[in-house]
């Protein structure tokens, strides 16, 4: 994976920054192999790991620029020069143009790094979606950051202390939800956020938020621009490389292989995962898409070996603690792909989030609708529903209570609720050490955050752009492209181009979700390009049986047991606990429950590869 790192504020003689860029860089390249290249002064270093050729450091007199990724310039000089020249050519022109404000000139997905000698002036920034992350800390005068975590506890001002807040992050939703990190001095920038360093202090604010606006048109024009936007995006997305396609069977990755097909002219190659699991395999549907366009389709069964393979390395490749448990099908799948030649994956990430495909999104209307009840009806139908004997053991009055305490709990808080944290308790979870060095409020202070920011939008856009954060920059792209930096091959998203981002958020609310059908415009635009089995195919994430392998195997068993008891000495959660959540998988639920074991043992294995401290988080 491209990445960029450095520093500025710090002063080294020249055999000493040469050393430090080496270390810091290293953490860019260690996965991959990318090649390195550095530049820097007395008092600033960067350095840039180009995968692919997706990165370029650049010099101009005082100024020292780094980009990192497959920027899209939207100004005909400067793509002009980016072509004939290079990115950082392109950026260093533009920055001495236009200053800060050259990010209204840049799209596409990228991280970047503007230094300038003698004043101390930084400008760091990411992309409008968060696409490629980069960290950042400031102390002592010093600006620190990197593409990776790991970069910037290579310098000696970036203090890498573990935040307990990061590790109560991490247990609420699977990672660490920016701007926060799992290091107490490091933050991390948000989608479409820039920083900048003057006068020896830092201001982060947003350079673009997306306008989230409802435009009623003729829907065959609306149909016809769409589709042109998506083989826009996947022409994209192929060029330059030996490309292959992610093929799930879902809507997206079906979209994105018809459309390479169609552009290349030949059998475009895909590849799929299975499981040898009743409920998670959804081989029949890739191997439907593969026969309907025509691939050159290749399939792997996951095993269980493969997870114990697995498990230590998306341990080291994450900079901060990650439990997606479907990096590992992820990780076999480019790993399969770069075996055949394929130097760059194409995956149908955030079709979902822009077109409405996730259950939840429906789901959440049929509680909104309850709102919209009227006083007079609702107060007495609750007040009959309380005083029914035994209520909460007969099916139909549990369910209709149910159904009504979900209703009167806002957005976004009702998305939450089968969050493992709060329904099995933080108390339960940690130690009462612990919890007494976190803001047990604090994921949910920023969920409503993120919430109340989309602004008045309907509440399907609201939760669009919700999980344009937290779902996607926080955690399904990382995920992918973390696991194809250990796979040694490129990653690339075709639907997130700027352009469909724009065009998604301004269709009608009814167009994504209508009723209780999801994406009903994007299935109406490709209704004569998909398969019909897979546009009526109902929403499956791409999971792990983990939980359930966990029962029987004993290589997994002996990988939890290990990690688990190792964990249980780090003063983080309770051993009871710990024991407890292993009894509930084994007795029942064990996909329910094996997610928070994957969690617990994901934790241990990352402090193993990652942490420069005592075992236990004071």
């Amino acid at each position: 994976m491209s990445g960029l790192c450095g520093w500025a504020g710090y002063t080294a003689d020249e055999e000493s920054r040469r050393k430090l860029l080496a270390r810091m860089a290293e953490a860019l390249s260690a996965h991959d192999g990318s090649e390195v290249s550095t530049r820097g002064s007395v008092g600033c270093g960067l350095a840039v790991a180009a995968f692919h050729g997706n990165a370029a450091v650049h010099e101009e007199g005082d100024l020292h620029v780094a980009i990192a990724g497959r920027p899209v310039w939207n100004d005909r000089e400067l793509a002009e020069l980016a072509a004939r020249a290079g990115h950082g050519k392109a950026l260093a022109a533009a920055y001495a143009a236009k200053g800060v404000k050259l990010l209204d000139l840049l799209g596409g997905a990228f991280a970047l790094a503007v230094l300038r000698d003698g004043d101390w002036q930084a400008l760091l920034a990411t992309d409008r979606l968060g696409t490629i992350p980069l960290d950042y800390a400031f102390r002592h005068g010093c600006l620190v950051f990197g593409t990776h975590g790991e970069a910037l506890q290579a310098h000696p001002r970036a203090e890498s202390e573990i935040d307990p807040q990061g590790l109560f992050s991490y247990f609420f939703q699977s990672a660490v939800a920016a701007p926060g990190t799992v290091r107490k001095h490091h933050r991390r920038l948000l989608p479409g956020h820039r920083l900048l360093l003057k006068g020896g202090k830092i201001e982060v604010e947003a350079y673009f938020r997306q306008k989230i606006t409802e435009e009623r048109r003729p829907l065959a024009e609306a149909e016809e621009e769409f589709r042109s936007l998506v083989q826009a995006g996947v022409e994209l997305a192929a060029k330059g490389a030996e490309v292959g396609a992610f093929l799930s069977g879902g809507t997206d990755s079906s979209t994105v292989a018809g459309m390479l097909t169609r552009i290349l002219g030949r059998p475009a190659r895909t590849y799929s995962m299975g499981f040898e699991a009743e409920g998670f395999d959804e081989m029949e549907y890739a191997r439907c898409a593969a026969k309907h366009f025509g691939t050159d389709h290749h399939e792997y069964y996951v095993t269980p070996e493969d997870v114990l393979e697995a498990v230590p390395r998306i341990a080291e490749v994450h900079g901060d603690p990650f439990a997606n448990e479907s990096a590992v099908p992820t990780f076999c799948c480019a790993r399969l792909a770069a075996q055949d030649g394929v130097t760059r994956m194409l995956a149908g990430d955030g079709g979902d989030e822009l077109f409405g495909g996730n259950e939840r999104y429906a789901k959440q209307g049929t509680f909104e609708r309850y709102a919209r009840v009227p006083g007079f009806l609702r107060v007495p139908l609750e007040a009959i529903l309380a005083m029914v004997p035994m209520g909460d053991r007969l099916w139909p009055f549990r369910k209709m209570r149910s159904y009504i305490r979900q209703a009167k709990t806002p957005l976004p808080d009702r998305m939450h609720e089968y969050n493992l944290v709060l329904r099995l308790g933080a108390r339960n979870i940690f130690t009462p050490e612990f919890l007494k060095q976190v803001d047990a409020e604090a994921p949910m202070r920023l969920a409503r955050h993120v919430w109340t920011n989309a602004g008045e939008a309907s509440y399907v856009n609201k939760m669009l752009a919700y999980d344009w954060k937290f779902t996607l920059a926080d955690n399904d792209l990382p995920k992918v492209s973390r696991s194809c930096e250990l796979a040694r091959i490129d990653i690339a998203y075709p639907f997130l181009t700027d352009e469909l981002a724009s065009f998604a958020a301004r269709l009608p609310t009814d167009w994504k979700v209508k009723g209780k059908e999801l994406r009903w415009f994007f299935k109406r635009a490709l209704r004569d390009f998909l398969p019909e089995k897979i546009l009526r195919k109902k929403k499956h994430g791409f999971g792990l049986p983990f939980g359930l392998w966990l029962r029987t195997h004993k290589g997994l068993q002996q990988l939890s047991g290990e990690s688990l008891s190792d964990l249980k000495r780090r003063g983080i959660v309770r051993p009871a606990f710990v024991d407890e959540v292993l009894k509930l998988h084994r007795s029942d639920h064990a996909t329910f429950y094996g997610v928070m074991v994957w969690r617990l043992i994901m934790l241990e294995q990352w402090f193993k590869v990652h942490e420069r401290q005592p075992a236990q988080v004071k």
